[in-house]
């Protein structure tokens, strides 16, 4: 091949490679709201949220400003993990309605210019999952290797894997004389991605869902499918990326579709390749780099460590740059697995506001897709209950071991109140009347107390409401590029109590500072001469070289304004 060859084929290759990375995608402008069905919104008033709830409740979301709405998992479940044990791919579980709720919801929320992301659980199902009630019967059965099993015997461990909500990994069944493999709750078996036919199973129940209008998929723990047990190996198996493209081209490949996988293992490197822009695998994964840094290291979530500050600063810098030219963020603070922010590293008592609009402005001024979490725009905050009023089963699991285990009660319950997931499951607070407007019936978990103190019928009707700060800030998103496609670049690197950055596009900048702490902070007002002041959670000030506590600040250069 001539030298001219090589150097028109290298440019070709160049400028495809433009051409993706230039190409505009709607989830790139857009943000992304989770509902957590079962604490959302009651309609029937049986104390559990639903899908019809979600609905009443669409007009709510349309004036937030969101594009989407991530539904964690509303499938038919035994329920053992809140429904992420799924029995039934293809139907709704009666909590939350039937197939014609969904089929309302999505249509309805169309109408609202609102997609409908649907939550996939493709590494494990439930125990009463059909293929799994098969597949224990024998080692004949039809469905034998759609889960993984091992030879044994019985009490002795195929090795020491240890399960995410306590124990072993492993469970004997006497039918089969065999172990099953379960990476989280005995009641939710892992799935054989090494076999073709389950693989296949699973592309059709996707593009069934597809063909039902669905605007995308949220994949949870889908870094574990390529997993080899027996060999240690949980996420980041050899295969977990052939088994990635392979879903792609069977499923959503080419559909203008939002993909966005969790993968708790992803680095930089990995998650490029997870959502190349030539579209082979997902738009977008969530990684949980910054979400570790308080807890001890080496120990568990539970196992609790102050907030490096300065390392968080680090690593969301680092997100930001090294996912700049390749691949694309996920943009978030809190989930239903994660406690409420504004508690965990801002101020839930005298500047909770303050606070909780502090770190939104950080999320929202960066470059990627935002997630909010329901009741984040309110600035909702976590509980403190006795253990007999928690429900979820890790806590549980937590807190039963623990106890054997010698630790203090004490010692214990701080962890819950600090990291428990039901933090973020308490029902959404709407307004003052009973349950916080959530149901007339006692909730399926206690409501949170300051329901009086903090609910959205109180936040519509006062300007300054987190709920009206965050509605700036999505619109913001929409108006100016410079968020959406900007470089980022890190200001005030090495102070201990702010976090800065700059984003550039063309000749548009935008300057985000913020006071991480409750004491004022100095910062130099020359670095914002000509810009103008697009937003702060404080009433003006004439001390524009201090920041108050948890100040937030969004500047945009006045030239571009010219």
């Amino acid at each position: 091949m001539s030298l001219v060859t090589l150097t028109v084929n290298r440019f070709a290759k160049e400028w495809q490679k433009n051409m993706e990375m230039e190409k505009k995608y709607w989830w790139q402008s857009s943000v992304i709201y989770q509902i957590y069905p079962r604490s959302f919104m009651d309609s029937n008033n049986d104390g559990i949220g639903d899908l019809r709830g979600i609905i009443s409740k669409l007009d709510y979301l349309k004036t937030l400003g969101i594009d989407a709405i991530w539904l964690s998992p509303v499938y038919k479940s035994p329920q053992d993990d809140n429904g992420y044990d799924i029995s039934d791919y293809t139907d709704i579980d009666p909590m939350f309605g039937n197939l014609e709720d969904m089929t309302l919801l999505i249509s309805k929320a169309k109408e609202y210019g609102i997609q409908i992301i649907m939550d996939l659980v493709l590494n494990h199902t439930s125990d009463e999952h059909p293929w799994f009630i098969e597949a224990k019967k024998s080692r004949d059965n039809l469905y034998h290797d759609y889960y993984v099993w091992v030879d044994g015997e019985e009490g002795i461990l195929p090795n020491d894997l240890k399960a995410c909500f306590g124990g072993s990994a492993w469970e004997w069944v006497p039918e089969r004389k065999q172990y099953y493999l379960h990476q989280f709750s005995v009641r939710q078996p892992d799935l054989n991605w090494e076999n073709p036919k389950l693989r296949a199973e699973i592309y059709k129940m996707i593009c069934w869902w597809i063909n039902k209008g669905v605007g995308g998929f949220r994949l949870d723990v889908i870094d574990l499918i390529g997993k080899e047990p027996l060999l240690g190996i949980t996420s980041d198996g050899p295969h977990l990326h052939e088994y990635i493209k392979e879903l792609n081209l069977n499923t959503w490949h080419n559909k203008d579709l939002l993909t966005v996988g969790e993968t708790w293992s992803a680095t930089p490197k990995t998650a490029e390749i997870y959502s190349n822009p030539d579209g082979s695998e997902f738009s977008m994964v969530f990684q949980f780099e910054h979400i570790l840094l308080d807890q001890q290291e080496g120990k568990s979530k539970w196992d609790l460590a102050p907030l490096d500050f300065m390392k968080l600063k680090q690593v969301l810098s680092k997100w930001q740059t090294e996912l700049s030219d390749g691949g694309w963020n996920s943009l978030f603070w809190n989930n239903h697995d994660l406690p409420r922010i504004v508690s965990r590293w801002g101020n839930d008592g005298q500047y909770r506001e303050e606070s909780a609009k502090m770190l939104a402005t950080i999320i929202h001024g960066m470059k990627g897709t935002p997630y909010i979490y329901q009741g984040e725009e309110l600035g909702m905050t976590n509980v403190r209950y006795d253990i007999s009023e928690y429900r979820d089963i890790e806590t549980l699991n937590l807190y039963k071991e623990r106890l054997e285990e010698g630790y203090e009660k004490e010692d214990i319950m701080a962890s819950i109140y600090a990291k428990g997931r039901d933090n973020a499951r308490t029902p959404m607070q709407w307004e003052l009347s009973a349950n916080a407007g959530f149901s007339q019936m006692a909730p399926w978990i206690k409501v949170n107390p300051n329901y009086l103190q903090i609910n959205a019928g109180e936040q519509l009707l006062r300007e300054d409401s987190v709920f009206h700060y965050y509605r700036q800030l999505i619109a913001l998103r929409k108006k100016y590029e410079v968020i959406r496609s900007g470089n980022y670049e890190l200001l005030y690197a090495e102070n201990p109590q702010i976090f800065a950055y700059q984003r550039t596009y063309g000749n548009e900048k935008l300057k985000v500072i913020c006071n991480f702490t409750d004491s004022t902070a100095n910062i130099c007002s020359e670095d914002f001469k000509n810009y103008e002041l697009l937003l702060c959670n404080y009433p003006a000030t004439e001390e524009e070289h201090q920041l108050r506590p948890y100040e937030a600040r969004m500047y945009i250069n006045a030239v571009r304004r010219s």
